[in-house]
Order: structure tokens, then sequence, then C-alpha cells
């Protein structure tokens, strides 16, 4: 339930964001902006400030914004020209791909917003041993299937070692090493901090899991020291544009890599999560702490930002390409065509989102 709660509380924040950015520069612009509202319909209640409403709706997950003119406006005599002029459809294009691209800017600054708050609050960092201070834990980075050490998480604390009744005092990759070889092939006892929950495991080192040295005592894991590291405000705003960059240029990658093989046929719908997949794993960032999540978070707004680029109409990307064809023929795209190619965008994505539901379900069991 509270992984849930939080998946609608980063949507919110996420759609929330987006549609600030199509708000704030449609104002910008000159448009007539008839509609923030929070949340989706049905409508709760609303205030009027100026031309605009600020409605609250009851289902809390994001948000929309209306603007007048975006899907066609019909001229009245009533209107004065400058009044039909703050429609949509008839400001300049270079106002109307502005407006168009706010979200996905906000979206972008956002994920930098987030990922330098989570460089100055600390991030847990790999370090070397000889880097490493007394405030280093020692992590199971991976575990070699059907060992010993399989029993210990990914991602687990080791808190302890404990081997012949004698306790490591300073817990490293290579004192856990030299335990295992002084224990060996008795066990040790070590506890361990998952997801803030501290459990007990006994391990009984075993020979032949290294090729190369079959006689050799191991449990295998894979650990590595790693120290909560806290930056600099310069230096974190700094890191926060490489990590945004390398995370825009990352999912940009992945997701032409998908749908080059969807074209072809081959694409693999279990590297894609979709809302359910995304609770879990929004549960299980939490599970590890702020900066976790908010990272976590940034990477959602980086992908929200490239998937809404896409040139598929209903989305920002598709509409963008209508205001490139409408400057280059000189007139207007009918309404009633837009409408339809936009419908028929978005059953689209209706459908992709099914087929990535029901292989999020099939994972579950």
């Amino acid at each position: 339930m509270t992984s849930i709660l939080i998946f609608f509380l980063v949507l919110f924040v996420l759609i929330l964001v987006h549609e600030w950015g199509h708000f704030i520069t449609a104002k910008k612009t000159g448009m007539r902006v008839d509609e923030f509202a929070i949340g989706f319909p049905p409508k709760l209640f609303g205030i009027k400030k100026g031309e605009t409403e600020y409605t609250f709706n009851a289902i809390p997950v994001g948000g929309f914004v209306r603007i007048w003119g975006e899907n066609g406006s019909e001229d009245s005599a009533a209107l004065t020209p400058e009044e039909k002029s703050r429609a949509f459809d008839n400001r300049p294009k270079w106002a109307q791909a502005v407006v168009l691209l706010a979200g996905v800017v906000m979206n972008i600054i956002l994920a930098w917003f987030l990922f330098t708050v989570t460089f100055i609050i600390g991030t847990p960092t790999a370090i070397e041993e000889s880097a490493a201070s007394p405030a280093a834990q020692l992590y199971i980075v991976e575990t070699i299937p059907d060992s010993p050490a399989s029993v210990l998480p990914t991602g687990s604390i080791v808190e302890s070692v404990t081997y012949n009744g004698t306790s490591l005092e300073t817990i490293t990759p290579t004192s856990f090493s030299e335990a295992v070889q002084a224990a060996a092939p008795a066990p040790l006892e070590i506890i361990y901090t998952y997801k803030n929950e501290q459990t007990t495991a006994t391990i009984y080192p075993t020979q032949n899991l290294d090729e190369a040295n079959p006689e050799k005592y191991l449990v295998g894991a894979s650990l590595t020291l790693v120290e909560t590291i806290h930056k600099p405000i310069l230096e974190a705003v700094t890191d926060g544009f490489l990590a945004t960059w390398n995370g825009l240029v990352g999912i940009t990658t992945g997701l032409f890599t998908l749908l080059s093989s969807a074209i072809v046929g081959e694409g693999d719908l279990t590297q894609v999560a979709g809302p359910i997949g995304i609770v879990g794993m929004v549960g299980e960032a939490a599970s590890f702490g702020l900066t976790a999540l908010l990272t976590f978070t940034a990477i959602i707004s980086l992908n929200l930002a490239v998937i809404n680029l896409l040139p598929i109409p209903a989305l920002d990307g598709g509409r963008l390409v209508f205001v490139a064809i409408e400057a280059i023929m000189g007139h207007k795209i009918p309404p009633v065509w837009a409408g339809r190619v936009n419908l028929v965008g978005f059953a689209l994505l209706m459908l992709l989102m099914v087929a990535v539901t029901y292989n999020d379900i099939v994972r579950l069991f």
C-alpha cells in the first residue's frame, strides 16, 4: 500500500511539473489559458482568477492545462481580432513550439534539480579500502547462484562477521576474505541489513567456486565498501548536469534500440515496465532511503521527457510535427483531421500500455 501511495505522489509531481511548463509559457506567449487543473475529473471545486480557472479534481494523479484553441478554435463574431489572436492555433508557430516543448524542458529541469539535491544530501558511493573512513559500510554487490552466499540479498549491508568465537572489528572486503580463510571449513555467522531489517545467516565456506583455484575456500560473494559522499553545492550542480545529460543519452539510446527491434519484430517487452512494474520499483527505491527515491524519480522524469518527444500523435512530439507541417505548408491542418490522427495515436498508446501492463502482471506470477 505504501508503494502505491509513493507511486501516485511521484506521478502527481512529475505530471504537475510538466503541465506547469505548458501553463507558464502559454501565459507568457499571450495565449488564453482557460483551466489549470490539479488532478483529473470529476471536479471537486475551482477558483477563478482572471481568465483562468484553477480546478481541484478527485483523481490525484497529476493535472492538465486547457489552452484555448489547442484543438482548433472556432472564430466568433463576439470576439475582437485581438481576442481571436490569443488562441493557441492563432499564435506564431515559434510560440506554439515553445509551449509544446516547455513540459519536456520542465521534466529535464526537475531531474537536474533532484540529482543536485541527492548529491548535496549525500549519495552512497563505492570507495577503495585505502580511501574509506570508519563510516564506510560493506555491501553485497553480487552472489554466485547456489553458492553459500546466495542467501544474502544483493544490496544488503554486512553489519557483523563472527567465526570461531571471534568478531571482526573492521569489516572490509579484505578482512571478510581473511575471515573466510581463517574459518573454513567452519561456518561464519553474518548479520546483515536489508530494507531496514536485520537478519542473521550462517554460511559455510566451500571449495570449487574458483576454477583457477578450486582448492580455495570461498562463499561466492562480491563485496564493496560504500560510503555516503556529500558534495559542495557548486560541484553538486555541475554533477547534476552531467547526470542529467548521461541519463538523457542512455534513455534515448535504449528507447531507440527498443523501437528499432520492435519494427523488425524482435521487440522485448520484458525490458519495459508499466504502471504495475513501476509501483514495485518505486517501493524498492524508497526502501533504500530518500536519495534512492529522489534518484529514481529523476530517472522517471527523464523517461517522460524523452517519451513525450516521440513524433507520435497525442504526444507533445507529435503535436510539434503538426506545427512544423503547418509552418511549411503555410496554412492550418483541418482540426477534424488533426483530431482523428491524435485519436489513432492515443489508441495506439493505450494498446501499448495494456500490453506492458499485461507483461507486468505475468511477471508477478
